[in-house]
């Protein structure tokens, strides 16, 4: 069931515009005041990472006349693989930055606004206020608490994608839905999931094309709710396997019992980016990649443990350190194969897993271990540059 347009249409197109957007013009269903309507909107797009890469194109390209984009981050040469508005010379550039100039070669008539900040509580609203509709391609669920209750209170609409490995999903969230059957994320997952039982694509890994596949996807529910065209997914979800390459639907209803939204809270304590555990285990237990460095120096005697998984393990690893995944830490499958004579050394990637694997040794008894801040990636930052990074 489509729904009314969401913005109105601009004055008029120009000759430069009717050329460009021609192939528009002659669809029925958008025609001229489809991509009039295109021209005065305001989209804003949170991360241009892998899917506000292919978001942010595809809007450009559309004809969207102003768009918003939120970034603070800098272009990483991990970024290249799925992230494909940013190229190799734009390595070390903000990211924002390198959006907007690869934007202005898209699409010049295309006005484009930087929000170079980190999105949080105090400026969410300040930031989302002057936009139509919003596109959320973050990769963290503090950040999509935050862009749902910050849509809410506004009463605008966005579209929400995520990724993962070979998957990936699309709804569009609306309190105020004109048709009255507005949702919103947490009609989807009211709570989110405990510390560390989600792994994040730089943990997990994501095809870099299912970006393209799934920010594609976005941009075409931002067109049709732009235009009034179409069955937006308000109260669906769309769940796509790349593998089996399968496209599936699931009903969401309203959840009954999710609290009324009232104000933006401390996403980061909503959703335990560290469990409370894991803090406090790693206070006074923390040691640096160059402390490690001297304890293996000094030959102190201790077992180190990379707590990754094999697939990471193959990647890149330090020096003398043993695999033993996280997983069989947390279960306790593992603690018979540790050493009670001598202290534990943790390690992952960047710290966060080493540190819940560190509460659970500290509960079952492993009073001397520690865990090495910032993981290998500290490690190969500031003791070995030669090793790479992922």
């Amino acid at each position: 069931m489509a729904l009314p347009p969401l913005v109105e249409p601009a004055a008029e197109l120009t000759k430069e515009e009717v050329a460009r957007y021609s192939r528009h013009l002659i669809i029925p269903d958008v025609g001229v005041d489809g991509q009039k309507r295109l021209k005065n909107a305001k989209v804003l797009v949170v991360g241009a990472g892998g899917l506000g890469s292919p978001a942010l194109l595809y809007l450009a390209a559309a004809g969207v006349g102003t768009l918003g984009v939120v970034d603070f981050d800098v272009v990483d040469e991990s970024n290249l693989q799925r992230q494909v508005i940013h190229g190799q010379s734009d390595v070390g550039r903000p990211k924002a930055e390198s959006a907007r100039d690869s934007v202005a070669e898209i699409n010049p008539f295309v006005k484009v606004v930087l929000h170079q900040t980190h999105l949080n509580s105090e400026n969410a609203l300040d930031i989302f206020r002057d936009y139509d509709l919003i596109l959320d391609g973050t990769d963290n669920f503090a950040t999509r608490y935050l862009v749902n209750d910050a849509a809410v209170l506004l009463g605008k609409p966005y579209v929400w994608g995520s990724i993962f490995r070979f998957e990936g999903q699309v709804s569009v969230f609306w309190e105020d839905a004109p048709n009255g059957q507005g949702l919103n994320y947490r009609d989807l997952y009211p709570e989110p999931p405990p510390p560390g039982m989600v792994p994040s694509c730089a943990e997990g890994g994501v095809l870099g094309v299912l970006c393209a596949s799934i920010g594609s996807i976005m941009v075409t529910e931002a067109i049709k709710l732009l235009t009034g065209i179409g069955d937006p997914l308000l109260g669906r979800l769309m769940v796509y396997d790349a593998l089996e390459m399968t496209y599936r639907t699931i009903k969401i209803r309203k959840d009954p019992e999710s609290p009324k939204i009232t104000e933006l809270i401390d996403y980061e304590a909503f959703c335990g980016v560290v469990s409370t555990d894991a803090q406090q285990a790693a206070a006074g237990n923390t040691i640096t990649p160059l402390e490690l460095k001297h304890k293996q120096e000094s030959g102190e005697d201790f077992l180190l443990v990379d707590v990754r998984e094999p697939h990471e393990y193959e990647i890149v690893k330090i020096p003398g350190s043993v695999l033993i995944p996280k997983d069989r830490i947390l279960s306790g499958e593992a603690f018979s194969e540790l050493p009670q004579d001598k202290p534990l050394v943790l390690h992952c990637k960047s710290g966060a897993r080493s540190a819940e694997a560190l509460a659970a040794l500290h509960k079952a008894g492993f009073k001397d271990a520690v865990h090495v801040g910032g993981g290998v990636l500290a490690w190969a930052r500031e003791v070995d540059p030669s090793l790479p990074t992922y």
